[in-house]
């Protein structure tokens, strides 16, 4: 039964008559009759007794059109939350990063965010940490921050900022003396890393990898706050976004220091689908967030 149906039937009764029923749906009288004869044969029986010159619902038709009360009140229903989303009225961004704790922006990015868009939800999905992109693509997230940019037609880009790699190593590591590490100098060291496989590890896949360069160890620990703990303790060296790291480079007890003579940059980017209705919001979240990150 189709819905131009359902809301045929609910004008006939509403109105009282077909004559005012073409009046509210502006149909021509043929074209309600023509209607309401198909909605009769799909439905395999009659609607309406025709007493009188008047219409009665029969047995079927009083229960089509209760069934078009609820089915039509669900679907405006539907249709304005619809209207909410696109207009930016209400909604939700999904958003996630390749570093489980890389959210220190977070806080004041939603203060400004909210104070211009109330009623729009952001909610970090941290389960796509390891798969940003993977995730966008299956709908799972709108929003992915990525340093690794893959090529795919449903993709589209926005640059967010490019940031610098740092290596950061306690107050009593040697490496505090020196203006820059090598892929050389990893070859003594523990290097802490958030994740496996290495060819995500930008440090291993850009330095030390062209090198033919291991590291003495390798210890995989996905917290950020960890893995400076395990710094300051002098018990390996991590290498992180300078941004990612600002929250702990106040204390006196961790040091930054460049990788290579030119230092180690990267191009952050935000991932989103392409489409062409997206909400407004999208786009001053986006703006926020790239203010935020870069003070």
């Amino acid at each position: 039964m189709e819905i131009r149906y359902l809301k045929l039937v609910r004008a006939i009764v509403e109105e009282g008559s077909m004559a005012n029923a073409i009046e509210k749906l502006h149909l021509t009288p043929s074209a309600l009759s023509h209607q309401l004869r198909e909605a009769e044969l799909q439905l395999g029986t009659k609607i309406f007794h025709r007493v009188n010159k008047k219409l009665i619902l029969t047995e079927a038709g009083e229960k089509l059109l209760a069934a078009s009360h609820v089915i039509l009140k669900e679907l405006d229903k539907v249709q304005r939350e619809i209207k909410e989303i696109i207009s930016g009225e209400t909604g939700v961004i999904r958003i996630s990063t390749e570093c489980y704790t890389s959210y220190h922006w977070l806080p004041a990015l939603l203060k400004k965010f909210h104070t211009e868009f109330p009623s729009i939800e952001v909610r970090i999905v941290f389960e796509a940490t390891h798969r940003p992109i993977q995730k966008l693509l299956q709908g799972q997230i709108d929003l992915a921050i990525t340093s690794d940019p893959i090529v795919n037609d449903q993709i589209e880009y926005v640059e967010l900022f490019r940031d610098e790699m740092v290596a950061l190593v306690s107050e009593f590591h040697p490496w505090v003396l020196k203006e820059y590490v090598t892929a050389e100098d990893f070859k003594s060291e523990n290097l802490i890393i958030h994740s496996e496989p290495l060819d995500t590890v930008t440090v291993y896949e850009r330095v030390l990898k062209p090198a033919n360069i291991q590291p003495k160890n390798i210890t995989i620990l996905p917290l950020t706050e960890a893995s400076v703990e395990m710094v300051k303790a002098d018990m390996g060296v991590l290498v992180m976004p300078r941004w990612a790291l600002k929250p702990h480079l106040n204390s006196n007890h961790v040091k930054t220091v460049k990788v290579t003579t030119e230092g180690l940059h990267r191009q952050q980017f935000i991932a989103l689908l392409k489409q062409e209705d997206r909400p407004e919001y999208f786009d001053y979240f986006i703006t926020f967030l790239r203010q935020e990150i870069e003070m």
